[in-house]
């Protein structure tokens, strides 16, 4: 299991959901009722879910170079 892919596939995910919300924000205004407070709960949510993927991106990281280092 590949923990750099991994985070990569939640970081796309938590940016289409991010993308998405917005895009349910920008339509206030309009013809049809927005639910304003679930696309900022949304957002906020992506934002921590794009924050914990770059975690284990970092992690994953330092994981090696303490493997590169151990192996020197």
């Amino acid at each position: 299991m590949d923990p750099i892919a991994t985070a990569r596939y939640g970081l796309m995910a938590a940016s289409r959901r991010f993308e998405t919300a917005a895009a349910e924000v920008s339509r206030m205004g309009g013809d049809q009722p927005v639910d304003v407070e679930g696309a900022m709960v949304e957002m906020i949510q992506s934002k921590h879910a794009f924050t914990a993927n770059l975690s284990v991106i970092g992690f994953a990281q330092d994981m090696w170079d303490s493997l590169l280092e151990i192996q020197k």
